[in-house]
């Protein structure tokens, strides 16, 4: 079902399906889901073994970590957690291998689950673990930022970070079930709330044309408190079932999920070249999709209307739409070789063609890459 024609009311539950063949699984979508996570692990479709280990941060696991710990217990589950440092630069193997030890010092076994409870970093860290831990154990997915729910906590990618490119370590592992709760936004920053807008309106341009008018006619976009819990929920409801669509088409990227990385391609490389401190990843996709779409207009693919609208939404989120001035211009297409899309030597680039579709090509040559990243260089 496309995500367009969902319609759902402010304040109720929702149960979206990841229809994959081999690996089905539910997101659930309801304020106070945390406090109930663990009757919904008690469902014997998801057959779990009783040792179950919490993976967070310290801020995170502060705010929500009793919630969590108290409600998997009630349950009768026997609960450890692992708290790494907050933020992309410490999505390393090292971490990996503090999971690791946790798992050890627990005693996992096959049956056990990790619970990533926390922003994409953490997701994608635990879901790793949980991949390479006795060749495959059970993930959770309690995600904590709105960029983590719309996007990296579905869909079973899960990885960290080389030295040289982001996300170049990894596996494909699915979770056995996603848990959002929305309330748990109010507690997230402003600037990591912005950065989850700009997953959002990656789903607008590539897919659901009608969740990019929802958005263009809210009067502002840049904190949650501007944003009523009705648009909420179809932001939340809209973007994960176009994820759980595309995933459920594509599931290792094969083809049609190519289209999920729009925007990404120079904001990965932004990231990376800024070391992780200077831009999060929502900020380097908004980049990355201004990026894209002049790189559209430029070869005729998009009309230059159509992308004003698209970075007059970006700007309404307050996300960058300019490169941070200390980032090296020549050094951009150089980096994009290192992306984990390029196929043959080629970059990937996915370039919309109108509001709600894209297409994928490898034809963007560093001629017409460069003058728009002089486009966008900070002044």
């Amino acid at each position: 079902m496309p995500a367009s024609n969902l319609n759902p009311a402010a304040n109720a539950a929702q149960t979206i399906t990841v229809e994959l063949p081999q690996n089905p699984y539910n997101i659930s979508i309801a304020n106070g889901n945390l406090a109930t996570i663990g009757t919904a692990m008690q469902n014997p479709q998801l057959k779990l073994g009783r040792k179950v280990l919490v993976v967070s941060n310290p801020t995170i696991f502060k705010h929500y970590g009793q919630i969590v710990v108290a409600a998997i217990e009630a349950a009768g589950f026997s609960v450890n957690s692992c708290i790494l440092p907050a933020g992309e630069r410490y999505k390393t193997p090292a971490s990996i291998q503090k999971i690791h030890d946790a798992a050890l010092e627990m005693r996992l076994e096959r049956s056990s689950t990790m619970v990533a409870l926390g922003g994409g970093v953490i997701g994608d860290m635990t879901g790793f673990a949980a991949a390479t831990w006795l060749r495959g154990i059970n993930v959770i997915q309690v995600p904590t930022s709105l960029l983590a729910m719309v996007d990296s906590s579905i869909g079973g990618k899960t990885g960290v970070n080389h030295p040289k490119g982001k996300n170049l370590i990894g596996a494909f592992h699915q979770p056995k079930l996603v848990v959002i709760d929305p309330t748990v936004l109010k507690t997230l920053p402003a600037r990591e709330f912005r950065a989850g807008m700009a997953e959002v309106i990656k789903y607008g341009v590539n897919w659901d044309k009608a969740l990019f008018e929802h958005m263009e006619a809210a009067k502002r976009l840049d904190q949650l408190r501007y944003v009523s819990e009705a648009l909420l929920n179809t932001i939340i409801t809209h973007s994960c079932q176009a994820k759980a669509v595309v995933v459920a088409k594509d599931e290792k990227e094969s083809g049609l999920r190519e289209i999920l990385n729009y925007g990404h391609t120079i904001g990965h490389a932004v990231e990376s070249l800024t070391g992780y401190r200077v831009v999060n990843h929502g900020e380097g996709v908004g980049i990355g999709m201004v990026a894209a779409g002049e790189i559209a207009v430029e070869m005729g693919w998009w009309s230059r209307e159509e992308c004003d609208r698209q970075n007059i939404l970006i700007e309404k989120c307050h996300l960058p739409t300019r490169l941070p001035a200390i980032i090296d211009i020549s050094a951009v297409v150089p980096k994009l070789q290192t992306d984990k899309k390029v196929k043959a030597g080629k970059v990937r680039f996915v370039l919309p063609k109108q509001i709600g579709t894209v297409a994928v090509t490898d034809q963007v040559t560093p001629e017409i890459i460069q003058p728009v990243l002089q486009q966008l260089a900070s002044a």
